[in-house]
This record gives C-alpha cells, structure tokens and sequence, in this order.
C-alpha cells in the first residue's frame, strides 16, 4: 500500500507563488499593495529563481508583462493592488487581448467577509475584466490555487492567447494550508490534418496571383523561417498584418509590405489583383482591411483562405473559400519543404511586389526638412543588429520605423495593435532589462512619452539600455491629422506646450541630447549606444511633415477642394 506523502502548510501567498515557478515563470512587474504583501513575502524567499521588478505605475508593469508574454511566448506576469491598481493595469489587458498576448494580472483583492459593502477600493474584477480578458476570475479558496493557476497558464497559452485577470483576496493569501502542487502546464494548440493540408494546396496551387497575409502572436523564430521557406520555394509574395513585419524578413525576395498605418497605396492595389488571399495567423479586422473597405463583407470578392488558432475567429466578419482552425506553427511546420510547382508562373507577380515594396521604403530625397526621419533612419537601418528590438508607441510618428526601418527574425517590432499610447517607454524597459546587452529603440511621440516617459526610472534601476527617439512636433499627431482633414484649420485640444525633454530624462538616471538636424542623427545615435545607460534622443521635427506621406498644407488642400466640389 502506497503511503502519503506529507504536505507542507503553506499561506495561500506560498502556494501561489510556488506555481508561478513549477509554471515556468521568472519574472513579474509590479507596483507593490498591501492587498498581496503575502505574494511579495513569499518572493522574497525565491529571490535567486525570480525576478520582481516595480515599475513606476501599474500601466507601466502591465505595458512590461504584455511585452514580455510577445518576446518569449510564456504568459507575462503582472501584480497590481486592488482597485486603482487594477484600473491603472486594465489597459495592459485590453493590449493583450487585441494583441493576443499571453498574460496573467493578479490583483489583490479586499477580504472575503468585507465583500459587497463597497469596502475600500472595492471591485468586482470578474465584472470589470470579463469583457477584455480571455478569463477573469477570484480565488476563495487557498486550496484551489494549483488548480487556478494550472488553468490560467493553460487558458493564457492555448488557442488563441490572452490575458487572463485573477482576484486575490487578501486575507485568502494568509490563510495556511496543505495542499499538492499542480503538474507544470502545457498549451493545447490546434494542429493541420492531412485533409486540410490536401485542401490548403489544392486552393494555392490553384491560384493565378496568390497572396500571404501572416500575422498575429504564436509565431517562433522556427515558424517564421519555415513559412519564408514555402513562399520563397514556391514565389509566393508574402504580406504581413499591423506591425508583425518581423515575421518575414523585409529584404526576403518575397516580401511585399504590411497592412497597417502606414500601408503603400500600391499594396492595396496588388491586393485587389490578388485572386486568392491566405491569411495565416491573423485576424482580419479594421487594420487588415483598412477599416473593413478593401474587402467586401461577408463574401469578398476574392477567394480567401483563413487559417487561425481558434474557429470562432474564421468568419467573423469575412466568410472564407476554406476556412481551419490550425495554430500557425503548424501551419508553417506542415508547409515547410512543400513544392506546388507553379513558381515559374507566380515568379513575375512576386517580383513585381517586392519591388514595389522596396521602391516605397526608398530614403526620401531630403532637404524639405531641417530633421526627416526617414532619410535618418533610411541611412540607420543597414547598421542595425540582426536581432534589434523595435518598440512603438500609438501615433503618426511610427510611421517612419514602419515603413523605413527593415525587419526580421531574430529581430522583433514590439507595439500595441489596439493603438495604446504610453506603450512604447515601459515596452522597451522590459525588453531591455531582459538582455540589457540587445540593441532595443523605442519609438515615441511627445504626447506618449509624457504618458509613461517615467519608466526610464525603472531602466536606471534594473540596469537596462533602452534608446527613446522621442519625435517632438508640439501636437497630438494623429488627431491633428484627422482634424486638418475633417475640420482644416480648426484647431482644438491637439496642441501640446512640452517641456525640457533633455532634462526630464536626465533626472531619470538616462543620457538625453536634443536633435534637430538630419546630419547630427547618427551621431547622436552613436553616444546613445555608447553611454552604457538608458538614453533618449529628442527629435524636434517639423509639425507641418505630419506623416511619412502627407502634409497639413496638403490635407488642407484637399479638403477645400472637397468643399468647392460639394459646393458646385
């Protein structure tokens, strides 16, 4: 007869951190609360296996836990305190569950016997979270939380990845138990049958001007050089969804661009050529489709091909040809080595977009601008590392390291896909303080930095090196852009009286200069790496060039010529 195995009393802080590492995890972003100072006790005791790192403000730690979960694939983790706490860290969330991030929020949470007295900093977080979490649930129980956080690695990694959000209340972390570990997690993920792989070939080879569209999360470095080997094998021409350009390498003679903010009018004619698009890994939704215009809901008119990791997504809004429920590792991995035969026919289609991609990412002829980051950074790009990370923020701005900037495995563009500003600064902080000695740029407008710029602090202190290119143009970008082409000329609410930038950063712990010249960029770059701490470059750049395509004369003028055509 088998005999028991004792169990050691634990408090529910013990237990829970005790599966975070039988989980894999070693690393959290926090801003501490008294509400789970059992968790960080508990921490304190696995301080040579985990890392805790406290971010400036919890919107900063949950921006690190979603950045994290894009870099390794594992779920970030994120510790905020009840109430504020959790407010501050629900745009972490909403960024991962657009982005399909794998995450995991743990909230302290009130005690159990004050519940629905509207106590302090009370919320029901299964309410708040339920919309924008993939599972959002509380822990009563001590004993349950193997079981909890065996489920919540599960739910984070599986299918289609997200965030999950768990309530701790916190005279629950307290209590002491004894109860068995759970087993370390592992992912369910939908895989390719022979059939569909048959049917998959079949719709391709079949094609006169295919078309791959790649995108979403789930894609290793494995993954993305096996789907490159298929389209590159079979001279397929190859697009990716809003800022997933590192899937494929940019400069692969397959490639043809991206669909986002910054997508070239030529690319969206090529994909009305196309009469056949294969959409692996993505969703199609307002970015992919330029706010659902440039294919016809629900039947497009092109024949589609929609592989994505979870079946309710196929169909949402574009009814596929052929739609099948397959992760897109085992996409990439059944295609791999596949030869259709037809290369020779599709070789002057493929070759017609990738020069039209390369012709569009050009350096710009320069001159027009004191400082045009896209003839800066056309010249940085080719001295870049392989593996450089590039972080962005939400605005106008991206638009020059979109289209001018190359990228590739193992390179990764890390930014928020629901258009987060703020992001960009806590992003690149927690890629850098992973491999402080990996080249990681921040991109940022003056609006964003002033969002979450404080995070350099958190750089300083974790020792990463992060580079901030701060584009300081005085305005809220974007919207001003909107403005100029809805209501030119009048201005409201879009301007900005910005500070000293230099100096901020500096009382940060990181070296800062102010650019305001194209020739001055490299150098200024070059100290930047060089200064072995965090850095920011400020940007003072020309409001009127407000994107890498237009201008606010421009805009103004085809809007009053919008007016006089309504008017005749």
């Amino acid at each position: 007869m088998l005999q028991k195995t004792s169990l050691k009393a634990r408090t529910g802080g013990q237990v829970l951190v005790d599966q975070l590492l039988i989980h894999g995890a070693d690393t959290a972003y926090c801003v501490p609360g008294e509400s789970y100072l059992e968790v960080l006790d508990a921490l304190h005791d696995v301080q040579d296996r985990f890392n805790l790192i406290n971010a400036r403000h919890e919107a900063g730690a949950a921006n690190m836990a979603e950045t994290y979960g894009k870099l390794t694939g594992k779920p970030g983790i994120c510790m905020v305190t009840r109430g504020p706490g959790a407010c501050h860290a629900a745009i972490g969330v909403h960024i991962a569950q657009q982005d399909s991030t794998p995450m995991i929020l743990l909230v302290g949470q009130i005690a159990r016997d004050t519940t629905d007295r509207e106590a302090f900093q009370e919320v029901d977080y299964r309410a708040m979270f339920g919309p924008i979490a993939k599972w959002a649930t509380q822990i009563d129980d001590p004993a349950r939380v193997p079981e909890y956080m065996a489920r919540a690695f599960r739910v984070a990694t599986s299918g289609r990845p997200g965030p999950v959000v768990i309530s701790l209340p916190e005279d629950m972390l307290t209590e002491v138990v004894s109860v068995a570990d759970a087993r370390p997690y592992t992912a369910t993920h939908a895989g390719l049958s022979p059939d569909s792989l048959d049917m998959l070939k079949t719709e391709i080879a079949q094609a006169e001007r295919p078309l791959l569209l790649l995108g979403g999360s789930g894609w290793s470095d494995e993954s993305a050089a096996a789907i490159t080997r298929f389209a590159e094998a079979n001279k397929i021409p190859v697009t990716t969804s809003f800022r997933r350009q590192d899937i494929v390498n940019n400069l692969s003679p397959v490639y043809a661009g991206d669909f986002g903010t910054s997508t070239a009018p030529s690319l969206y004619a090529h994909q009305r050529e196309a009469d056949l698009l294969i959409v692996i890994g993505a969703r199609l939704g307002e970015m992919t489709t330029k706010t659902y215009t440039t294919m016809q809901s629900p039947n497009p008119e092109t024949r589609l091909v929609h592989l994505y990791p979870e079946a309710d997504e196929i169909g949402r809004v574009y009814s596929p040809d052929l739609g099948i429920a397959a992760a897109p590792v085992a996409v990439a991995a059944a295609l791999d080595g596949v030869d259709l035969g037809r290369a020779e026919a599709w070789g002057d289609w493929c070759d017609k977009l990738h020069a039209d991609y390369l012709t569009d990412t050009e350096a710009p002829n320069g001159g027009e601008w004191d400082l045009d980051m896209g003839v800066a950074l056309a010249q940085l790009r080719d001295e870049l590392p392989d593996d450089v990370v590039v972080t962005l923020d939400a605005g106008n701005h991206t638009g020059w390291a979109q289209r001018f900037l190359r990228f590739g495995r193992p390179g990764r563009i890390v930014g928020s896909t629901c258009g987060a500003m703020g992001y960009s600064v806590p992003a690149a902080v927690a890629a850098s303080i992973a491999d402080p000695e990996r080249l990681t740029l921040s991109f940022v407008g003056d609006g964003g930095f002033m969002m979450s710029g404080n995070e350099l602090a958190t750089a300083a202190q974790y020792g990463g090196r992060p580079i901030v290119l701060l584009f300081n143009n005085g305005i809220y970008g974007t919207i001003r852009m909107h403005q100029e082409r809805d209501h030119p000329e009048r201005i409201s609410g879009t301007t900005l009286q910005n500070q000293d930038f230099v100096k901020m950063a500096e009382g940060l712990g990181a070296h800062a200069e102010r650019v305001t010249k194209t020739e001055d960029f490299a150098a200024a770059f070059t100290r930047a790496r060089e200064s072995g701490r965090p850095a920011l470059i400020e940007l003072v750049t020309d409001p009127e060039q407000i994107s890498t395509r237009t201008t606010i004369s421009k805009l103004r003028a085809a809007a009053q010529k919008k007016v006089d055509a309504d008017q005749r």
